[in-house]
């Protein structure tokens, strides 16, 4: 990317949010902070408002808007990418408010990108477990949101998987998660008085109230996780990953409970918190000698077991 490009990007990124901080556009541009002073002083100087405080970051001018914003093809590709996987993956209200979005995107597009939605619409799908619909259920995913940036409190009917028994319960939010395909929110219950993972399709009724509580009250998401693993709720497992197949391990770590992922020279050092290790097992053999396990043990185990089974069936 060039440099008017980049002080162009880092324009639009400025009026994305409240405060963006340095560290952040040298992060999505790879570049230097040195590099980021340069450009925010370049921008300055052609008479960009850019405020700053200090040890924080920059911040526009309130009054301050840019000219409408055209979109590539690339951008617009992947807006219908999105709004193929927010179909499937999300719930009613959410589909149909990114639906009224990008009939806003589309309207600005030129007609040869209009042309090349068109082209691409019918021939990109998303298969899940949930069909699509108007009758698709209502997940409550705006009124969460709306409490996590809050900090309110939920007071939700929920249907437990195990007994079927509906109960009435006041959760604080911690995390909005989607794993196994179904969107989760692990919350504070003050009825157990601890902290669970609730699926959103249980929810028979969810309302926000005007009760807050603080982020320091609660552990954090890969804390949650941590503590599943040490009670055994989880197994906590540590792999290492050659880069070579890391599009291949992508494609299913969310689904198998990533909670971390390091960049190490060659390969990626990623932890998971899985309930299931036979499956999670199974799914290790189809990387060969790409992908090793560092822990538990017993994962090690079970691979051997299946190797020696597979090589009895095939050459004994």
């Amino acid at each position: 990317m060039n440099r008017i490009d980049r002080l162009s990007a880092i324009l639009i990124q400025l009026q994305s949010k409240k405060i963006v901080k340095a560290q952040e556009i040298a992060d999505r541009f790879n570049i230097s902070l040195r590099t980021v002073y340069r450009d925010i002083r370049a921008l300055e100087e052609a008479g960009i408002p850019i405020g700053a405080e200090a040890g924080i970051g920059y911040f526009l001018n309130a009054e301050y808007h840019l000219p409408p914003i055209m979109f590539t093809k690339e951008e617009a590709s992947a807006f219908l990418l999105a709004d193929k996987l927010i179909g499937k993956l999300s719930d009613v209200q959410v589909s149909q408010a990114f639906e009224s979005a990008l009939f806003k995107v589309k309207s600005v597009l030129k007609h040869s990108e209009k042309e090349h939605l068109d082209n691409l619409n019918s021939k990109i799908t998303v298969f899940n477990r949930e069909p699509a619909g108007s009758d698709k259920q209502n997940l409550f995913l705006f009124d969460i949101q709306t409490a996590l940036s809050n900090k309110q409190t939920l007071e939700v009917e929920y249907t437990a998987n195990y007994n079927r028994q509906q109960t009435k319960r006041f959760i604080e939010p911690v995390s909005l998660c989607n794993y196994d395909m179904r969107w989760h929110l692990i919350a504070f219950c003050k009825l157990r008085n601890d902290y669970r993972d609730f699926r959103l399709d249980r929810f028979n009724s969810l309302k926000v109230l005007d009760q807050h509580y603080q982020d320091k009250d609660h552990i954090s998401l890969n804390d949650y996780f941590k503590r599943m693993a040490s009670e055994n709720s989880l197994y906590s497992i540590q792999i290492k990953v050659h880069d070579s197949i890391l599009d291949e391990v992508t494609s299913a770590k969310y689904w198998f409970g990533l909670v971390e992922e390091i960049k190490q020279d060659d390969h990626y050092l990623m932890s998971f918190a899985n309930s299931d290790i036979h499956s999670f097992a199974k799914w290790m053999l189809s990387f060969g000698d790409k992908a090793e396990i560092l822990s538990p043990n017993e994962l090690k185990h079970i691979i051997m077991k299946y190797v020696k089974e597979l090589s009895e069936r095939y050459l004994g």
